[in-house]
């Protein structure tokens, strides 16, 4: 997803237009999370990035999404750019406290 959100619309409140913003950005995460991962990969990862506009767009963290969109209504912003790119990923198992001990 590469967007320009406009919060400022003629028809909607600003707080009714960020609401509808966060939800299209939830069912888009929500969508690429449930697409097939190649078979050597057993998780998504999301690279995001996010400015007033695509010139001033700055890495951020995924967990950063939506404050990022509370930022950019606090701060007034009439747009903003959110891109979210998915690629797969293989994370290595986590282990256990109890599979820690019985390895020692």
């Amino acid at each position: 997803m590469r967007k320009v959100f406009q919060i400022d619309v003629s028809n909607k409140t600003r707080d009714r237009q960020i609401d509808s913003i966060k939800n299209e950005i939830r069912k888009y995460i929500k969508r690429e999370k449930s697409k097939k991962l190649p078979e050597e990969f057993n998780s998504w990862f999301f690279d995001c990035k996010f400015g007033q506009t695509l010139e001033l767009a700055k890495e951020i963290s995924f967990a950063d999404i939506i404050k990022s969109v509370d930022l950019a209504n606090g701060e007034n912003y009439p747009s903003f750019y959110l891109e979210i790119i998915s690629r797969p990923v293989f994370k290595e198992k986590k282990l256990s406290v109890d599979e820690e001990i019985l390895e020692d």
